[in-house]
């Protein structure tokens, strides 16, 4: 018996954000070259997010996953609908989606703004050296750690190793 392929989309309210998972290469690859992003939607390990504004795809984030760590390889929200926390909820759901898939530590490559607004969100800075040891063969992130030095971006990271842990 064979079965079709169904696109599901994720839709909620006028004026209201849904975030969620999302195996829509149409839309990925939209979202992602809107943003002027190149990377292998199909790479092992990758998994992306979409926000949503009503029915309206507004922001995508990516992640890769190798072993116990993940690295964000892609977050970007529309301009228009940029300062409403859309970005944070991107990452959350990076966040969670990295957690679940057994990482303990999330990576990101930021330029100096990007940086900042991952600092604040509790990301520490991070040599590169030491994310490329880690993500060494994942494909997105491979490249990534390529490109940072010739842009003059930095590395960061952030501990979720305790991420879903209910302390009494």
């Amino acid at each position: 018996m064979r079965v079709a392929a169904k696109k599901i989309r994720r839709t909620c309210a006028p004026g209201e954000l849904a975030v969620a998972q999302t195996g829509d290469r149409e839309l990925i690859a939209r979202l992602l070259d809107e943003a002027g992003i190149v990377r292998a939607i199909d790479a092992p390990g990758a998994c992306f997010v979409a926000a949503y504004a009503g029915d309206e795809a507004v922001g995508v984030a990516g992640v890769e996953c190798k072993v116990d760590a993940a690295m964000i390889t892609a977050l970007w929200v529309r301009e228009p609908m940029r300062g409403r926390g859309i970005g944070g909820a991107l990452l959350a759901a990076a966040r969670l989606a990295a957690h679940t898939r057994g990482a303990r530590r999330l990576y990101a490559i930021a330029d100096e703004s990007a940086g900042r607004w991952l600092v604040r969100r509790g990301f520490a800075a991070e040599p590169a050296a030491a994310i490329g040891v880690t993500m060494a063969g994942a494909a997105n992130a491979a490249a990534l750690i390529g490109k940072m030095a010739a842009a003059g971006w930095s590395g960061f990271a952030l501990d979720i190793s305790g991420d879903g842990i209910i302390e009494r």
